[in-house]
């Protein structure tokens, strides 16, 4: 679809003519994926607290952003990677996250919150017992529930670090998916976006985790709604994909191969659950739309100028994407500022969010070029390039 030119911009690169956004229509029903966002945190600019040893968070901006998402047809995936928990958003602020979250979606019809559960307030660095990091996933889960919160268990970088065998994991998932009140999603994150997490489920080489993790799945399928495995390898999902219990769900965490994994092929598809839908929602809601029905040419001419964003943003190391998915909110002006928890806006340098822009515009995903524009400008030039 040709898209004129609006509005110029000087890149590091030379001279760019920026077009006309994307024109994405809201879902009209259900999508045939179940597909949810992993959602970021709006930082709170004005705090006074240091921003690289407390999470200042400004509470409405975070959770207008969950009706944005909600309103393309997303689930939010709540308290994730993408929303710097374990990475500057600690427990506490996580809870208060997944509380507020869960009370809006009862006001916004359609919602869907599943929020993640984990072990990241036991102490960094410390040595745990397998019966210590069962107690801290019990503690979470357990506060998830008792707000109504359906759950992801998420990867815990305690277990990581005192498992001993594969027989450790077993132990820790089997207890835990035995006083789950209802199915919950499995979080395998890869150590490209977390190196805490290498040797996840007891062996370093994937495919021998894999065997590990699928013997789990297998032995409490009835508790498993489905895994998010997010290792950036297609062939690697694909395998396990195939390998799964029947009605246990893959939901993609390959933000390099989301489209294609989407579509699927004649023996299966992945579901979704991704911290790409988070930048760009309209144009995967749109093309899913067309998944459901039928569409596969309009689907796939939808997403794949998404894929290079996408590849972009989660580029090594991958553990920065978060810096591209605040950058991408902040152009398309859900808040008003360029500030992460932690500090992370500095986490990417400035050549990499000016392509960044220009891939976001050749997905047609820069809702309001002239503002895009603007704010790009202020970027470059506090950074000298203006």
């Amino acid at each position: 679809m040709k898209r004129d030119t609006v509005h110029t911009i000087n890149l590091p690169t030379g001279e760019y003519a920026v077009r006309e956004p994307g024109h994405f229509e809201k879902p009209r029903k259900p999508f045939t994926r179940k597909a949810l966002a992993a959602a970021h945190v709006v930082a709170d600019p004005r705090s006074t607290k240091e921003p690289w040893l407390d999470a200042a968070i400004d509470w409405d901006a975070t959770i207008a952003y969950r009706r944005h998402l909600w309103s393309w047809g997303f689930g939010v995936a709540e308290a994730m990677d993408t929303a710097q928990r374990g990475m500057g958003l600690d427990w506490a602020n996580s809870l208060s996250l997944i509380e507020k979250s869960v009370k809006e979606s009862r006001d916004f019809p359609g919602a869907v919150v599943a929020s993640g559960a984990g072990t990241d307030h036991l102490s960094a660095g410390k040595a745990y017992s397998i019966e210590e990091i069962i107690a801290a996933y019990e503690m979470q889960c357990a506060a998830i529930e008792k707000l109504g919160g359906r759950i992801i268990l998420m990867a815990s970088r305690a277990l990581a670090a005192s498992a001993k065998s594969p027989d450790d994991y077993a132990r820790v998932y089997d207890r835990i998916l035995g006083q789950v009140k209802a199915p919950v999603i499995i979080h395998w994150l890869g150590e490209m976006f977390d190196p805490a997490l290498e040797g996840y489920w007891g062996k370093k080489d994937h495919h021998a985790a894999m065997d590990v993790c699928l013997s789990i799945l297998r032995k409490n399928a009835s508790k498993v709604d489905g895994i998010k495995i997010s290792l950036l390898d297609k062939d690697k999902e694909i395998v396990m994909r195939r390998q799964l219990p029947k009605d246990v769900r893959m939901y993609t965490g390959d933000d390099f191969n989301f489209a294609e994994l989407i579509e699927g092929d004649a023996q299966g598809y992945s579901d979704a659950l991704l911290g790409i839908f988070d930048c760009i929602a309209p144009a995967a809601s749109h093309a899913l739309s067309h998944l459901a029905n039928n569409e596969l040419d309009a689907f796939r001419e939808i997403l794949a100028p998404t894929v290079p964003l996408s590849r972009h943003i989660f580029k090594a190391p991958t553990r920065f994407y978060k810096t591209g998915v605040v950058f991408m909110a902040w152009l398309n002006g859900h808040q008003d500022h360029f500030t992460m928890v932690g500090g992370q806006q500095s986490a990417r340098n400035v050549l990499h969010l000016a392509e960044l822009f220009r891939l976001a515009d050749a997905a047609g995903l820069l809702a309001d070029p002239p503002l895009a524009c603007a704010r790009m400008k202020q970027l470059l030039g506090v950074h000298g390039c203006g």
